[in-house]
């Protein structure tokens, strides 16, 4: 496309909304094909394609969820380095709510579904699915609802969302990496040290750092350890800070180059071949009376909740962290509701925690699907609620009677701003007596002869 046009769609991608709606396009798209032409779909999605000798040989799906989705947790890196060392997490006490209530919203739905399972006889193999938070759809809702929103609510959004996503890299790292090459292990992270040192020297350009990082993907995706960890582990390594005469960091600068590959590309494409499962009236009955696929649901609607706001509430009244004074508790408890939006990191779990049984997978994305749709819904109702009420506040705010350039709300106590206002309503006050005078004139006329 031509330079302006070619801008306007990158800038539209890096929005939240832009990038959440493409994301709920290809999950109704994957819904549909999966339901209409459900063999042409298993046919695409499992197509293997890839050189086999170099042990890449693999599935349309396989790609979309190692492959792509690098891209997605490579931008995640990026956020929680800017977090770190420029964001709310370089502040241990402005960082202690949202990195507790994050804690607390993955130990909750875990043990959510653990007791769910346990009372049900199911599978405890899933008990990470409900612990990821979707940060693409997270702050799209908030970004359509919250336009009158304080901005500390989508901070505290934020910096929840990338403690979440951290944590659900570690998890992935460490509970769903099963046998370990050691020399592709070890080759990958040479690899990474070599990538740390080439950004660390100064040395620029795309034709130097992709090859590499396509290699150290690679490595990892045959080392046994999941591909997406090469993403995040790139991310982490640039430099996010400014120096002198810099407008933007590395960090900055390759993020908002690449995010429009994440949100245009790479996660739609992951959900549209993941998110295709066959919904049917039986299966939406299996969701709810199946332990495993009842416990992602509770996990995602109420553990979530209950955990990032629970965690919240005992930090704030046992410690000596304070919540922001923007917000209010009910502010917390429509983002803790939000958050149980797990879609793309909770689909991508669900395939991980249950690879040996390809029914029960596509019931854990089912329950995957209902649970984040019941969970935007309430948490929709919530937000809306509050922006209104945020709406009605904002506009006394800046209501300003006297016209004098300053909002009304701040000068209370100024004896000149009540003598303004009373010469204002002693004016609308004779206007309004001059009208009822030609009004009783016009009334007495009528009532003459004719």
């Amino acid at each position: 496309m031509p330079l302006p046009e070619r801008n306007f769609v990158a800038d539209a991608l890096r929005a939240e909304t832009v990038g959440g709606v493409l994301l709920l396009a290809a999950a109704v798209a994957a819904l549909i094909w999966a339901n209409t032409l459900g063999g042409s779909y298993e046919a695409v999605r499992g197509f293997h394609l890839g050189p086999a000798t170099l042990g890449l040989d693999l599935s349309v799906q396989h790609w979309a969820a190692n492959g792509l989705l690098a891209v997605f947790f490579f931008v995640a890196g990026i956020e929680l380095k800017r977090e770190l060392v420029a964001g709310e997490l370089r502040d241990p006490k402005a960082a202690a709510l949202p990195v507790i209530a994050a804690l607390c919203g993955m130990a909750v739905p875990a043990l959510v579904y653990f007791a769910v399972n346990s009372i049900g006889g199911g599978s405890l193999q899933g008990w990470a699915v409900p612990t990821a938070t979707d940060i693409a759809f997270a702050l799209a809702v908030l970004a359509v609802i919250g336009t009158s929103l304080p901005a500390a609510l989508r901070a505290f959004l934020l910096t929840l969302a990338v403690v979440d996503d951290l944590f659900a890299i570690l998890i992935i790292a460490v509970f769903f990496t099963s046998t370990i090459n050691f020399l592709a292990l070890g080759l990958a992270v040479a690899g990474l040290v070599l990538f740390y040192v080439l950004l660390r020297k100064g040395v620029r350009g795309w034709y130097v750092h992709v090859p590499l990082a396509v290699v150290i993907w690679g490595l990892m995706e045959n080392s046994g350890v999941h591909a997406t960890i090469a993403g995040v582990a790139m991310g982490l390594m640039l430099r996010c800070t400014r120096r002198d005469g810099e407008t933007q960091s590395p960090g900055e600068h390759i993020e908002h180059l690449v995010r429009p590959l994440s949100a245009g590309l790479a996660v739609p494409l992951f959900a549209l071949f993941s998110a295709g499962v066959s919904i049917s009236g039986g299966a939406v009955h299996d969701v709810f009376t199946r332990p495993e696929t009842l416990g992602v649901v509770l996990g995602l609607v109420v553990g979530k909740t209950l955990g990032i706001f629970g965690g919240t509430w005992l930090t704030a009244r046992f410690t000596k962290a304070t919540l922001n004074p923007d917000l209010k508790w009910p502010d917390v408890f429509a983002l803790a509701s939000l958050a149980g939006i797990g879609f793309t990191v909770s689909l991508l779990i669900g395939e991980l925690a249950f690879s040996q049984n390809p029914v029960l997978t596509d019931e854990i994305k089912a329950s995957v699907l209902i649970g984040s749709l019941l969970a935007a819904v309430f948490a929709g109702i919530l937000l809306k609620l509050r922006n209104t009420k945020y709406k009605k506040l904002c506009e006394e705010e800046e209501r300003d009677e006297d016209q004098d350039g300053i909002p009304d709300v701040y000068e209370r106590d100024n004896p000149e701003y009540h003598l303004r206002m009373a010469a204002i309503h002693e004016a609308k006050a004779a206007e309004h007596r001059r009208l009822a005078e030609v009004a009783s004139g016009r009334h007495a006329g009528d009532d003459g002869p004719a």
